[in-house]
């Protein structure tokens, strides 16, 4: 019989929802094959197949793809990282890729009615297909295609883990490792914004209200405190606006400095990373073990 470790057992219940000893059975039962174990628990019926619509999913894969004037970049998500790694999802979310860059389509819910390039059926099909194989929720969270001109450039970015990716767009063509550069330097260092005029209002006015609010309560002369909460503004843009933060590769130059040494500037910028915006669930998988075992 396999070792079954809890790790394994893991595994399986993020990819069926089953309990703790129903995964650890199924896996004992199928000599530590996940794929045979889930058709296991699925053939008893215990894999919680109904809840799969309703499942938070928060991890996946980030798509950057480009094709002449057409960029895109994408967010398709599974419920385990685990999942993420999986050839039929890789297949799955290139397909998608192919088929939002070949389409003239911004609006999410429209794009899930695509037809697939491939010929396997929508968007929408397709992931609901490969949620009842892989046993998971599989889902097209949200994508941006951009159009340039012919004389501007792409940049792009994907990590290799597929956890971030990055696409710019360049007033001018000029030598690629300087758009490559920053887009990597975007990846690491998440800015929020392009430029200090592409800032959001709103949320510039939150962040002012704040730093006025921790000025006061320091305890600054009145006189002084306008002063200083302009200048912790002006430090905050530097570190949240893409184009005033300072390079990584030569933190003498800002981002801006360096493209302008290329030849060029960003006047498009966007930056996706797995999972952002949604709210995890945290479980205490130890705990809930013991819990189970006492059953």
């Amino acid at each position: 019989m396999a070792n079954i470790s809890m790790e394994l057992i893991k595994k399986l219940r993020d990819m069926t929802q089953a309990g703790v000893m129903d995964a650890k059975k199924a896996l004992e039962q199928n000599n530590g094959d996940i794929e045979a174990s889930v058709q296991w628990l699925r053939e008893k019926g215990i894999a919680k197949a109904a809840k799969k619509a309703d499942a938070v999913s928060t991890e996946g894969i980030i798509k950057v793809l480009i094709k002449e004037d057409k960029g895109i970049i994408l967010e398709v998500n599974s419920q385990t990282d685990f999942v993420a790694t999986n050839e039929l999802f890789k297949e799955l979310v290139n397909d998608i890729a192919l088929t939002l860059i070949d389409s003239a389509e911004y609006d999410i819910e429209k794009a899930t009615k695509l037809q697939l390039v491939s010929g396997k059926g929508t968007i929408e099909s397709a992931c609901n297909e490969l949620t009842g194989k892989i046993g998971e929720k599989i889902s097209l969270r949200r994508f941006q295609l951009l159009v340039k001109e012919s004389s501007q450039q792409f940049a792009h970015y994907e990590h290799f883990n597929g956890k971030t990716g990055v696409l710019l767009i360049l007033n001018t063509k000029i030598e690629e490792k300087f758009g490559k550069d920053v887009a990597m330097h975007a990846a690491a260092m998440a800015p929020k914004f392009l430029s200090k005029d592409q800032v959001d209002k709103e949320w510039l006015a939150n962040e002012e209200k704040i730093l006025k609010e921790q000025t006061i309560a320091e305890g600054k002369p009145a006189d002084r405190a306008e002063m200083i909460v302009k200048g912790r503004v002006n430090k905050l843009l530097s570190e949240v606006t893409l184009l005033a933060q300072q390079f990584v590769k030569d933190p003498s130059l800002t981002v801006e400095q360096y493209l302008k040494n290329g030849g060029a500037f960003a006047i498009k910028y966007i930056r996706y990373e797995v999972g952002e915006g949604i709210e995890k669930k945290i479980v205490d998988f130890a705990a809930e073990v013991a819990e189970q075992m006492k059953k």
